[in-house]
Parts: C-alpha cells; sequence; structure tokens
C-alpha cells in the first residue's frame, strides 16, 4: 500500500512539473543574462511573437534606444488584461540608429521575487552577440520605467 501511494504521489509530481512542456510551453529562464539570451533567441525566438497590439511595427524612438524600435512581446504578457503583468511577461525591444540599423536589443522579464520594489523586472540590454551590460536592476532602467510604475513599469502599451 505505501508502495502504491508514493508511485502515485512520484507520478503526479512529476506530471505537475512536466505539464508547461506538454502543453507546449518552454520552461522559463532564470533572471541570469546568458540564460536570457539562449531563451529569446533559441528556446522561444522572440522574432516569433507579436508586438503589443498598440504598438506594432517599426516606430520612432528616444534616448537611450535609439530613434526607432520594434517590439515583441511573449503570449503570457500578451495574455496579462491589466497591470500588473503575470510573471513569466517578456518584452524585447530591438533598438536601431538613424539608417535603421538594428545595434542593440533591450529586454524586460518579469521574474516572480526578483526586485518587488520595482515590480520584479530584471532588465538587460544586449549587443547583437548576446553580450549584456547593462543587466538586473540598472538604475536607468528602473528610474525611467519607474515613472510608469502605475502600468507596471511598461512604457509602450496601454492596458485598457
Amino acid at each position: 500500500m505505501k508502495k502504491t501511494c508514493l508511485m502515485v504521489a512520484l507520478v503526479f509530481f512529476i506530471g505537475i512539473l512536466t505539464l508547461p512542456l506538454m502543453a507546449g510551453q518552454k520552461a522559463l529562464p532564470k533572471a541570469d543574462p546568458a540564460a536570457l539570451w539562449t531563451y529569446i533567441t533559441q528556446t522561444s525566438p522572440y522574432k516569433n511573437w507579436k508586438p503589443w497590439p498598440d504598438h506594432k511595427g517599426l516606430q520612432k524612438g528616444r534616448a537611450p534606444h535609439g530613434p526607432f524600435h520594434k517590439v515583441f512581446v511573449n503570449d503570457i504578457a500578451l495574455s496579462s488584461p491589466k497591470p500588473p503583468v503575470k510573471y513569466g511577461s517578456i518584452v524585447v525591444k530591438e533598438n536601431f540608429n538613424k539608417k535603421k540599423q538594428l545595434k542593440i536589443i533591450t529586454v524586460m522579464y518579469k521574474v516572480k521575487g526578483y526586485n518587488p520594489k520595482d515590480g520584479d523586472w530584471f532588465w538587460a540590454k544586449y549587443t547583437l552577440k548576446g553580450m549584456a551590460k547593462p543587466f538586473g536592476k540598472p538604475k536607468g532602467c528602473v528610474g525611467c520605467h519607474g515613472t510608469r510604475a502605475n502600468n507596471d513599469f511598461i512604457l509602450l502599451h496601454e492596458f485598457k
């Protein structure tokens, strides 16, 4: 009887852990720049994601992101009907120069317990080769996005 209960519990536990993978979802990365880069470029390529419904295509930008940008948002963020967005939300912004050449990729990633004071966001600024600097809780990112704390630090989308 004990062995049967133990087996049932083990099967249940393994099922719970693998449910997201079986449902077609990819396991989310840690709040780590290398793991996040691998996730957005290989595991779940951000280029396959959609934009915010009110921010599509190449848009005019401003410092520090550059004169043009394009935004990609994962399904977790898109399925968030109001702020705060769901944990696991990722927003990727491609940043272009005046000639509309891609120069930098910036990312916001909502990680439960990472930084509760500032919305639990992990920020990273990547070169096109995936080198991140700054990353984590950069004062510039937190300071600028903090002006929209009531919109969960998201500047380019208005929740209805």
